[in-house]
Protein backbone atom coordinates (compact mmCIF):
# COMPACT_ATOMS: atom_id res chain seq x y z
CA UNK A 1 0.00 0.00 0.00
CA UNK A 2 3.07 2.38 0.83
CA UNK A 3 3.93 2.24 -3.37
CA UNK A 4 0.12 2.81 -3.91
CA UNK A 5 0.53 6.28 -1.77
CA UNK A 6 3.81 7.31 -2.80
CA UNK A 7 3.13 6.76 -6.81
CA UNK A 8 -0.08 7.12 -7.06
CA UNK A 9 -0.27 9.57 -10.00
CA UNK A 10 1.17 7.85 -13.46
CA UNK A 11 1.65 10.87 -15.23
CA UNK A 12 1.49 9.93 -19.18
CA UNK A 13 3.26 13.49 -20.29
CA UNK A 14 0.16 14.43 -22.54
CA UNK A 15 -1.31 17.81 -21.57
CA UNK A 16 -3.90 20.32 -22.58
CA UNK A 17 -2.16 20.74 -26.04
CA UNK A 18 -2.74 17.38 -26.58
CA UNK A 19 -6.75 17.51 -26.67
CA UNK A 20 -9.18 18.24 -29.90
CA UNK A 21 -10.33 21.52 -27.45
CA UNK A 22 -9.39 24.29 -26.17
CA UNK A 23 -9.26 23.79 -22.19
CA UNK A 24 -9.70 27.32 -20.36
CA UNK A 25 -9.08 29.29 -23.66
CA UNK A 26 -9.36 33.00 -23.39
CA UNK A 27 -13.20 33.08 -23.81
CA UNK A 28 -13.72 31.01 -20.67
CA UNK A 29 -13.95 34.22 -18.34
CA UNK A 30 -10.63 34.70 -16.55
CA UNK A 31 -11.80 34.44 -12.74
CA UNK A 32 -12.94 30.45 -13.46
CA UNK A 33 -9.83 29.49 -15.88
CA UNK A 34 -7.98 28.34 -12.72
CA UNK A 35 -10.77 26.03 -11.74
CA UNK A 36 -11.16 24.64 -15.53
CA UNK A 37 -7.09 24.03 -15.25
CA UNK A 38 -7.87 22.05 -11.96
CA UNK A 39 -10.44 19.76 -13.00
CA UNK A 40 -8.98 19.34 -16.43
CA UNK A 41 -5.42 18.53 -14.04
CA UNK A 42 -8.03 15.85 -12.20
CA UNK A 43 -9.36 14.22 -15.37
CA UNK A 44 -6.19 14.21 -16.85
CA UNK A 45 -4.32 12.06 -14.28
CA UNK A 46 -7.51 10.06 -13.36
CA UNK A 47 -7.47 9.09 -17.15
CA UNK A 48 -3.81 8.78 -17.02
CA UNK A 49 -3.91 5.70 -14.70
CA UNK A 50 -6.69 4.13 -16.63
CA UNK A 51 -4.81 3.81 -19.64
CA UNK A 52 -1.57 2.77 -17.89
CA UNK A 53 -0.65 -0.33 -19.56
CA UNK A 54 1.76 -1.14 -16.92
CA UNK A 55 -0.88 -1.27 -14.22
CA UNK A 56 -3.06 -4.77 -13.59
CA UNK A 57 -6.61 -3.58 -13.39
CA UNK A 58 -7.28 -3.83 -9.25
CA UNK A 59 -4.65 -1.57 -8.79
CA UNK A 60 -5.92 0.57 -11.31
CA UNK A 61 -9.06 0.50 -9.38
CA UNK A 62 -7.60 1.15 -6.31
CA UNK A 63 -5.76 4.15 -6.77
CA UNK A 64 -9.13 5.36 -8.80
CA UNK A 65 -11.05 4.62 -5.78
CA UNK A 66 -8.45 7.24 -3.83
CA UNK A 67 -9.51 9.63 -6.10
CA UNK A 68 -13.34 9.41 -5.18
CA UNK A 69 -12.76 9.53 -1.73
CA UNK A 70 -10.16 12.18 -1.72
CA UNK A 71 -13.02 14.08 -3.33
CA UNK A 72 -15.90 13.21 -1.31
CA UNK A 73 -13.97 13.14 1.85
CA UNK A 74 -10.69 14.96 1.61
CA UNK A 75 -9.96 15.26 5.29
CA UNK A 76 -10.28 11.27 5.58
CA UNK A 77 -8.78 10.50 2.58
CA UNK A 78 -5.12 8.77 3.11
CA UNK A 79 -2.50 9.58 0.86
CA UNK A 80 -4.74 11.61 -1.35
CA UNK A 81 -3.67 12.50 -4.85
CA UNK A 82 -2.48 16.41 -4.84
CA UNK A 83 -4.63 16.96 -8.32
CA UNK A 84 -8.06 15.37 -6.37
CA UNK A 85 -7.42 17.71 -3.27
CA UNK A 86 -7.09 20.80 -5.06
CA UNK A 87 -10.08 19.94 -7.23
CA UNK A 88 -12.12 19.17 -3.50
CA UNK A 89 -11.25 22.38 -2.50
CA UNK A 90 -12.35 24.23 -6.30
CA UNK A 91 -15.56 22.55 -5.66
CA UNK A 92 -16.31 24.48 -2.01
CA UNK A 93 -15.20 27.43 -3.37
CA UNK A 94 -17.62 27.22 -6.11
CA UNK A 95 -20.30 25.28 -4.88
CA UNK A 96 -19.91 23.10 -8.25
CA UNK A 97 -21.07 19.36 -7.16
CA UNK A 98 -18.62 16.05 -6.98
CA UNK A 99 -21.08 14.61 -8.99
CA UNK A 100 -19.13 15.67 -12.55
CA UNK A 101 -15.76 14.43 -11.63
CA UNK A 102 -17.42 10.82 -9.90
CA UNK A 103 -18.96 10.09 -13.11
CA UNK A 104 -15.67 10.32 -15.09
CA UNK A 105 -13.49 8.27 -12.62
CA UNK A 106 -17.06 6.17 -12.83
CA UNK A 107 -16.08 5.80 -16.49
CA UNK A 108 -12.46 5.03 -15.87
CA UNK A 109 -12.60 2.31 -13.29
CA UNK A 110 -14.91 0.72 -16.12
CA UNK A 111 -11.79 1.35 -18.42
CA UNK A 112 -9.66 -0.93 -16.29
CA UNK A 113 -11.68 -3.81 -17.28
CA UNK A 114 -13.82 -3.14 -20.14
CA UNK A 115 -11.98 -3.69 -23.72
CA UNK A 116 -14.59 -4.16 -26.21
CA UNK A 117 -18.19 -1.89 -26.58
CA UNK A 118 -20.85 -4.57 -28.04
CA UNK A 119 -23.41 -1.72 -29.73
CA UNK A 120 -23.11 2.22 -30.37
CA UNK A 121 -25.61 2.78 -27.72
CA UNK A 122 -23.18 0.73 -25.03
CA UNK A 123 -20.59 3.84 -25.94
CA UNK A 124 -22.74 6.09 -25.46
CA UNK A 125 -23.18 5.08 -21.82
CA UNK A 126 -19.64 5.59 -21.33
CA UNK A 127 -19.52 8.58 -23.14
CA UNK A 128 -22.14 10.02 -21.22
CA UNK A 129 -19.94 9.21 -17.87
CA UNK A 130 -16.32 9.51 -19.79
CA UNK A 131 -17.07 12.87 -21.38
CA UNK A 132 -20.42 14.49 -21.01
CA UNK A 133 -19.28 15.69 -17.13
CA UNK A 134 -17.01 17.99 -18.51
CA UNK A 135 -19.60 20.04 -20.21
CA UNK A 136 -22.06 19.49 -17.33
CA UNK A 137 -18.90 20.47 -14.87
CA UNK A 138 -18.65 23.57 -17.48
CA UNK A 139 -22.35 24.50 -17.36
CA UNK A 140 -22.83 24.71 -13.46
CA UNK A 141 -19.26 26.75 -13.17
CA UNK A 142 -20.93 29.52 -14.97
CA UNK A 143 -24.60 28.80 -13.46
CA UNK A 144 -25.77 28.30 -16.57
CA UNK A 145 -29.48 26.64 -16.70
CA UNK A 146 -29.22 22.46 -16.71
CA UNK A 147 -31.64 22.65 -19.96
CA UNK A 148 -28.52 23.20 -21.74
CA UNK A 149 -27.10 19.86 -20.51
CA UNK A 150 -28.70 18.42 -23.69
CA UNK A 151 -26.86 19.99 -25.97
CA UNK A 152 -23.71 19.63 -23.96
CA UNK A 153 -23.49 16.44 -23.79
CA UNK A 154 -24.13 15.33 -27.36
CA UNK A 155 -20.83 17.83 -28.22
CA UNK A 156 -18.90 16.27 -25.07
CA UNK A 157 -20.02 12.81 -26.45
CA UNK A 158 -19.35 13.65 -30.22
CA UNK A 159 -15.56 14.91 -29.66
CA UNK A 160 -14.95 11.67 -27.39
CA UNK A 161 -16.09 9.34 -30.28
CA UNK A 162 -13.87 11.17 -32.53
CA UNK A 163 -11.14 11.18 -30.02
CA UNK A 164 -11.48 7.52 -30.47
CA UNK A 165 -11.35 6.98 -33.85
CA UNK A 166 -8.19 8.87 -34.15
CA UNK A 167 -6.80 6.16 -31.44
CA UNK A 168 -8.26 3.38 -32.97
CA UNK A 169 -5.07 1.82 -33.76
CA UNK A 170 -2.98 3.02 -30.58
CA UNK A 171 -5.67 1.79 -28.10
CA UNK A 172 -5.88 -1.61 -29.96
CA UNK A 173 -2.30 -2.12 -30.28
CA UNK A 174 -1.10 -0.46 -26.31
CA UNK A 175 -3.88 -1.70 -24.44
CA UNK A 176 -6.08 -4.15 -26.57
CA UNK A 177 -8.84 -1.67 -26.39
CA UNK A 178 -11.45 -1.51 -28.62
CA UNK A 179 -14.07 1.69 -28.52
CA UNK A 180 -16.37 0.95 -32.08
CA UNK A 181 -18.71 -1.12 -31.65
CA UNK A 182 -18.48 -4.99 -32.44
CA UNK A 183 -21.32 -5.40 -34.27
CA UNK A 184 -20.60 -2.77 -36.79
CA UNK A 185 -17.63 -4.92 -37.48
CA UNK A 186 -19.76 -8.39 -37.89
CA UNK A 187 -21.75 -6.34 -39.88
CA UNK A 188 -18.96 -5.26 -42.05
CA UNK A 189 -17.74 -8.91 -42.50
CA UNK A 190 -14.46 -7.87 -40.61
CA UNK A 191 -13.19 -8.26 -37.24
CA UNK A 192 -10.57 -6.10 -34.72
CA UNK A 193 -8.33 -7.31 -36.36
CA UNK A 194 -8.43 -5.05 -38.95
CA UNK A 195 -6.98 -2.23 -36.60
CA UNK A 196 -3.61 -3.81 -36.78
CA UNK A 197 -3.22 -2.58 -40.74
CA UNK A 198 -1.40 0.14 -41.86
CA UNK A 199 -4.06 1.09 -43.61
CA UNK A 200 -7.99 1.20 -43.47
CA UNK A 201 -9.25 -2.07 -45.56
CA UNK A 202 -12.97 -1.43 -47.33
CA UNK A 203 -14.72 -2.90 -44.26
CA UNK A 204 -13.00 -1.30 -41.51
CA UNK A 205 -13.39 2.15 -43.70
CA UNK A 206 -16.72 1.15 -44.18
CA UNK A 207 -17.26 0.93 -39.68
CA UNK A 208 -14.57 4.24 -39.38
CA UNK A 209 -17.58 6.03 -41.77
CA UNK A 210 -20.66 4.57 -39.74
CA UNK A 211 -19.31 5.81 -36.60
CA UNK A 212 -18.50 8.95 -38.52
CA UNK A 213 -22.30 9.22 -39.91
CA UNK A 214 -23.62 8.80 -36.19
CA UNK A 215 -21.21 11.46 -34.68
CA UNK A 216 -22.84 13.63 -36.97
CA UNK A 217 -25.97 12.94 -35.70
CA UNK A 218 -24.35 14.26 -32.47
CA UNK A 219 -23.09 17.06 -33.87
CA UNK A 220 -26.80 18.04 -35.06
CA UNK A 221 -27.88 17.69 -32.01
CA UNK A 222 -25.40 19.70 -30.14
CA UNK A 223 -25.88 22.81 -32.75
CA UNK A 224 -27.98 24.65 -30.26
CA UNK A 225 -25.56 24.40 -27.79
CA UNK A 226 -24.16 28.18 -28.20
CA UNK A 227 -28.16 29.19 -28.17
CA UNK A 228 -28.48 27.87 -24.86
CA UNK A 229 -26.04 29.96 -22.75
CA UNK A 230 -26.66 32.56 -21.88
CA UNK A 231 -23.10 34.13 -21.05
CA UNK A 232 -21.50 35.60 -24.21
CA UNK A 233 -17.90 34.79 -23.55
CA UNK A 234 -19.08 31.38 -22.81
CA UNK A 235 -21.85 31.10 -25.92
CA UNK A 236 -18.79 31.88 -27.92
CA UNK A 237 -16.52 29.23 -26.78
CA UNK A 238 -18.97 26.52 -27.29
CA UNK A 239 -19.70 27.81 -31.01
CA UNK A 240 -15.73 27.56 -31.46
CA UNK A 241 -16.06 24.01 -29.70
CA UNK A 242 -18.93 22.75 -32.13
CA UNK A 243 -17.36 24.40 -35.14
CA UNK A 244 -13.95 22.61 -34.16
CA UNK A 245 -15.89 19.47 -33.78
CA UNK A 246 -17.13 19.41 -37.34
CA UNK A 247 -13.48 19.98 -38.96
CA UNK A 248 -12.15 17.28 -37.24
CA UNK A 249 -14.95 14.54 -38.24
CA UNK A 250 -14.82 16.47 -42.13
CA UNK A 251 -10.96 15.26 -41.73
CA UNK A 252 -11.64 11.82 -40.60
CA UNK A 253 -13.97 11.44 -43.96
CA UNK A 254 -11.01 12.08 -45.82
CA UNK A 255 -8.22 10.92 -43.60
CA UNK A 256 -7.18 7.19 -42.69
CA UNK A 257 -6.89 7.25 -38.79
CA UNK A 258 -4.89 3.89 -39.21
CA UNK A 259 -1.96 5.09 -41.53
CA UNK A 260 -1.53 8.54 -40.12
CA UNK A 261 -2.85 9.83 -36.37
CA UNK A 262 -5.83 12.54 -38.17
CA UNK A 263 -5.36 15.79 -36.24
CA UNK A 264 -5.70 19.48 -36.65
CA UNK A 265 -3.16 22.02 -37.66
CA UNK A 266 -2.67 25.49 -35.76
CA UNK A 267 -4.33 26.95 -39.27
CA UNK A 268 -7.39 24.38 -39.45
CA UNK A 269 -7.99 25.66 -35.55
CA UNK A 270 -8.00 29.08 -36.67
CA UNK A 271 -10.10 28.72 -39.65
CA UNK A 272 -12.49 26.81 -37.28
CA UNK A 273 -12.71 29.84 -35.08
CA UNK A 274 -12.59 32.50 -38.35
CA UNK A 275 -15.46 30.29 -39.50
CA UNK A 276 -17.58 31.49 -36.86
CA UNK A 277 -16.29 35.02 -36.28
CA UNK A 278 -19.14 36.28 -38.29
CA UNK A 279 -21.98 34.66 -35.92
CA UNK A 280 -19.83 35.16 -32.80
CA UNK A 281 -20.21 39.32 -34.05
CA UNK A 282 -23.78 38.88 -34.40
CA UNK A 283 -24.10 36.99 -31.30
CA UNK A 284 -22.32 39.70 -29.16
CA UNK A 285 -23.95 42.64 -30.42
CA UNK A 286 -27.88 40.91 -30.23
CA UNK A 287 -26.63 39.87 -26.55
CA UNK A 288 -25.40 43.69 -25.89
CA UNK A 289 -29.03 45.03 -27.27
Amino acid sequence: MTSLQEQLETPSGKGSADENFPVASRLIARPLRRHVHLFYAFARAADDIADNPELEAEDKIARLDLFAESLVNPRAASGAPSSALALARSLSETGVPARHPLDLLDAFRQDATTLRYETWDDLLDYCNRSAAPVGRYLIDLHGEAASAYEASDNLCNALQVLNHLQDCKADRARLDRVYLPLTWFREAGTGVEALDGTRSTAAMRHVLDRCLAATGGLLERAAPLPDRIRGLRFSMECAVIVSIAGRLRSELERRDPLAERVVLSRSQYAGSFARQLPSLLRRGLTRRR
